[in-house]
């Protein structure tokens, strides 16, 4: 059944107070929620892949009838509130221009071991070590949904995948790539142990190529930030890998590096489609 949607006009009407000063409090967290933009990723909020739900719609009136049918979908349909863009950006703090925006909750964060295939089945498993540029990690979960990675694994240093830049980097992926933080307790190789996955540590100064490694059926790549890239102790006890370049230069940004990594050990696998 779909839930007919609530005329609002007032900015301070406490039903829109979780979208109230919107940058401001992606700096200090939502308490449990986070903040979805636009058709595309709402639509992947709503849909059966998300292991999160909406709580509230917040939407301009024109944008509505595009999106009936998929609040209908919802076992579970959220409120929708309708208000102009004027509004929207009163309560906002910024100017609205799609007029689509909802609140989502994130619910209990899944252990990483529940992500992952059991041995023997093939695993394909992306770890971010200290990315705290939000660009970089929406990059990196789009790049993880695209080439079919069972998980992502953030430790404790990297930023939020559900900060709303994030999401919107990520196209969306953010909401159903499967993802978990690193246990306190863990370590990379202890994870990569613990999951019988051969870690692959990914760094300009390896001596090995990516495309000489004969791809293993149970992976676990592991990129660090950019600049001081991943911690010497985890080099010295995962197989570190470099994609090679062209002379002269040897940088990629991490969200690149990924991509690349990702599709070799993909297309090793035979998680890709047809050419």
């Amino acid at each position: 059944m779909t839930p007919d949607p609530e005329d609002l006009g007032d900015p301070d009407d406490p039903r829109l107070e979780p979208y109230t000063r919107m940058r401001e409090r992606d700096l200090v967290g939502r308490a449990g929620r986070f903040i979805v933009e636009g058709e595309v990723t709402l639509r992947l909020l709503l849909g059966r892949r998300s292991r999160f739900r909406a709580e509230s719609i917040l939407i301009a009136p024109e944008r509505w009838p595009r999106l009936v049918a998929d609040v209908a979908a919802c076992p579970e349909p959220p409120p929708v509130y309708c208000a102009s863009k004027a509004v929207m950006s009163a309560v906002t703090g910024f100017p609205i221009h799609r007029g689509v925006l909802a609140i989502g909750l994130r619910g209990a964060e899944p252990a990483a071991t529940a992500l992952v295939p059991q041995p023997p089945a093939p695993a394909l498993v992306v770890g971010l070590a200290g990315l705290t540029n939000h660009d970089n990690v929406g990059a990196a979960f789009r790049n993880a949904a695209a080439f079919g990675a069972d998980a992502v694994i953030l430790d404790g240093e990297s930023c939020d995948p559900l900060y709303r830049k994030s999401i919107r980097v990520s196209a969306g992926a953010a909401l159903i790539q499967p993802f978990a933080r690193l246990p306190a307790e863990q370590d990379w190789l202890r994870l990569a142990d613990a999951l019988d996955l051969q870690p692959l540590a990914f760094s300009p100064g390896a001596t090995e190529p990516l495309d000489a490694l004969t791809v293993p059926a149970r992976a676990l790549l592991i990129l660090g930030t950019e600049g001081p890239g991943l911690d010497a102790a985890t080099l010295a006890q995962a197989r570190p890998l470099r994609i090679p370049m062209a002379a002269g230069f040897d940088s990629l940004n991490v969200a690149t590096a990924a991509g690349i990594a990702l599709f070799t050990i993909a297309r090793g696998q035979g998680r890709l489609g047809p050419s």
